[in-house]
């Protein structure tokens, strides 16, 4: 008869390598399974895989099974790291096209101290004002929460109490709202018009 997986976490707690290959093969297709769901890519998505099975050795005397079963607790532990897993990824991206877009440039304020602080802050200034004078307060609400605070559509939703696929829209309508509005408004020193690749 097969052990269970709370069994076998139990062995893992103790060192014991067997239990461990077998936890591995009941559930391994199944963090695969998630993880690639989340990010969307194979390779990441075996990264993360191997990071949870790694957690699951290191810390599988700290399970406690009356907070539920080990797949939910393997599941929950999958889900975290492939959500980090594309926040990071976002992140890089958003940093990689600073130099592109008014709205990049005033994020990678953060993280770049030593750029151009005088450009930044006259693209904050313009970006400020765009944002105040042309959006409606779901559309601020939303691109600030999700670009600013880096929420998903469905965390951005559940935050402001609406359907993701009004999210969806208020974020894309803002968005063409402040690329008409940066485009209007030029710096005073550069007349060009401003990069749509955001």
């Amino acid at each position: 008869m097969r052990s269970s997986p709370e069994q076998l976490l139990s062995g893992v707690g103790t060192g014991d390598e067997k239990a461990f290959a077998e936890l591995y093969e009941v559930l391994a297709d199944r963090v695969y399974g998630l993880a690639r769901r989340v990010v969307g890519d194979d390779t990441d998505a075996e990264d993360i895989a191997q990071e949870v099975f790694v957690q699951l050795w290191q810390t599988a005397p700290r399970y406690d099974p009356a907070r539920g079963s080990v797949h939910s607790w393997v599941m929950t532990i999958t889900h975290r790291r492939a959500v980090d897993k594309v926040r990071a990824v976002r992140t890089r991206r958003s940093h990689e096209a600073a130099a592109s877009s008014p709205i990049d440039r005033f994020e990678a304020d953060a993280w770049d101290p030593v750029g151009d602080h005088a450009q930044i802050a006259a693209d904050a200034a313009r970006l400020r004002r765009c944002i105040l004078t042309r959006l409606t307060i779901l559309q601020r609400q939303a691109i600030v929460l999700a670009y600013y605070h880096g929420h998903t559509y469905a965390e951005v939703a559940r935050l402001l109490d609406t359907h993701p696929s009004t999210i969806k829209t208020r974020i894309r309508d803002g968005l063409r709202r402040l690329r008409t509005c940066l485009n209007d408004n030029p710096p005073a020193q550069s007349r060009h018009v401003v990069s749509t690749r955001w």
